[in-house]
């Protein structure tokens, strides 16, 4: 069984849709069998520079500062259930175009999983930042990763086809925003659904198998 995670790492819901669907697959009796694999979606693919997140929020649902704060406190609020800590309050948003092709490498090596965690963390955890050459290699060479093998993918234009690819099939199967999982393509699941939801699918996709 495959799942495919489209999500972009600066999206809170992607992260609680990650620790969703990981608790309904620890209790789902055929996870030996899954492979989850992540498929790049960039919020924002045409920023040219970074800025706060409260900033942007508040430009693009044309709120007050007062209400951003309240919205991602409730956020907050919902990745502590499931226990995530978040700290949005100094987050950067930008373009997460090089995250993504990092991410497509790593997972030629076995380590897609890992990296995507520790930029999930990094960034809604620790307010680092994952925009720059420098911020991803930081985070990549925490994990363990070579910062020249890491620098040389950075550097140059692969896995870019890839990006662009994962972005039309995301168009074609009708997802409109993050996370968006679709299980041997087939069944989808919009958003950080609840995890009953994630348990109810994962078995509907794996009677339909046998």
């Amino acid at each position: 069984m495959i799942i495919d995670v489209w999500s972009d790492v600066v999206c809170p819901w992607c992260f609680i849709g990650k620790r969703r669907l990981e608790k309904a697959l620890s209790q789902f009796d055929h996870k030996e069998e899954v492979v989850v694999r992540h498929r790049a979606f960039e919020l924002q693919p045409d920023a040219k520079e970074t800025m706060p997140t409260k900033e942007l929020l508040a430009d693009k649902y044309r709120v007050s500062p007062q209400d951003v704060k309240a919205m991602q406190a409730n956020v907050c609020a919902v990745a502590d259930g499931e226990g995530l800590c978040y700290d949005l309050d100094e987050t950067l948003s930008g373009n997460t175009f090089d995250a993504h092709r990092l991410l497509l490498w790593a997972a030629t090596i076995g380590k897609q999983d890992q990296l995507l965690e520790a930029m999930y963390s990094g960034y809604f955890e620790n307010s680092i930042p994952v925009f720059s050459h420098q911020d991803l290699c930081t985070i990549a060479t925490s994990i363990g990763l070579a910062e020249v093998e890491v620098m040389k993918i950075l550097e140059s234009d692969r896995f870019k086809d890839e990006v662009i690819a994962d972005r039309q099939l995301a168009s074609q199967l009708g997802a409109t925003g993050v996370p968006f999982f679709i299980v041997d393509m087939k069944y989808a699941i919009s958003g950080a659904q609840p995890l009953e939801y994630f348990i109810e699918t994962l078995n509907t996709a794996w009677s339909q198998k046998v």
